[in-house]
């Protein structure tokens, strides 16, 4: 897909949300470009805003990605704004962006993404035990890969960061494609084929050869499946998943309300509380999704703060 095409995707998958650049406003404080991780040499950046007046003490993850390309240019300021005026500090977060990194290669950086902020929490003035994470189409994507397939850490990584989990507490988030093998419906195959066939670089999966010691392209197809079921959501819901809510359009073509109501249906097979809620006649991404947010912060607040804080903030 070309570059101008995926910026009008970025644009529709952020709900036509400001990306107003700036420093700090007269409500929130903003940092850019903190550094909380680094591969093959590049710095991996996220910035954070923080409200002035009354926060209260919780960080949601504002994943930056659209067509699973990130950008700072491209941090949408209204989106993030919806928490900001709830107490939240707000940790927007780029990724290694396609088309140079694949989705597996993004899913590492959104695990490390989360074990910063987790490591550094007294310092953001946050409860490490309280994350939640939003996004909207491969941003709400990643979001639901956080919720199913983060993990405790590994105890024995040299750098402490990496021996800390990168689970969160709560997901809100927009349309995210959630089974890449049943795409729309059974057994349809979106792995850059199919609809997404525009979108065939974040599919493009290698892996190093130690013969030629060069990434090559995996052309087996079991291990291209293999893949896919493992960047998918739904492959890895289990009972102790945090609950999530999606928005989705029910006129949506690039991905269909059917990746959300299977999400929503396998996550209360196990347990697991999760909400859709349709827009009706809502293709991918619409004008006013600014009351959305809303909804996501008023979820937040129901999952992320004490009982009565939560109840009482939902219904102002």
């Amino acid at each position: 897909m070309s570059r101008p095409s995926l910026l009008i995707t970025f644009v529709l998958t952020c709900g036509l949300f400001s990306t107003t650049q700036g420093a700090d406003s007269a409500d929130f404080t903003r940092r850019e470009d903190v550094i909380y991780g680094r591969k093959f040499g590049t710095a991996l950046t996220m910035d954070i805003f923080t409200p002035k007046q009354k926060p209260n003490g919780r960080g949601i993850i504002l994943v930056v990605s659209g067509g699973w390309f990130s950008s700072h240019d491209f941090i949408p300021i209204d989106y993030a704004r919806v928490f900001l005026d709830r107490g939240y500090t707000v940790f927007a977060v780029v990724h290694g962006s396609q088309p140079r990194y694949t989705i597996p290669d993004v899913l590492l950086d959104m695990n490390r993404a989360v074990r910063f902020i987790r490591f550094h929490a007294k310092d953001y003035d946050i409860d490490p035990d309280q994350i939640g994470i939003t996004g909207g189409s491969a941003g709400g994507h990643l979001s639901l890969m956080q919720g199913t397939a983060g993990d405790l850490g590994d105890p024995k990584a040299k750098d402490p960061i990496d021996r800390t989990s990168s689970r969160v507490q709560a997901v809100a988030c927009f349309y995210p494609p959630t089974d890449f093998l049943n795409y729309g419906k059974p057994g349809e195959n979106a792995l850059g084929r199919g609809i997404l066939k525009d979108f065939k670089a974040p599919f493009d999966f290698h892996e190093l050869d130690p013969k030629s010691h060069k990434f090559e392209p995996i052309t087996d197809e079991e291990k291209v499946l293999e893949i896919g079921r493992k960047i998918s959501p739904i492959t890895h819901v289990s009972e102790d998943d945090p609950p999530a809510l999606i928005v989705h359009g029910d006129a949506d073509k690039l991905v269909p309300i059917q990746q959300a109501e299977i999400m929503v249906s396998k996550l209360k097979q196990f347990g697991v509380e999760a909400k859709l809620i349709v827009k009706p006649n809502a293709a991918h991404g619409w004008a006013d999704s600014t009351k959305d947010v809303a909804a996501f912060a008023d979820w937040f607040d129901a999952h992320l703060l004490p009982k009565e804080t939560g109840k009482a903030a939902a219904s102002q």
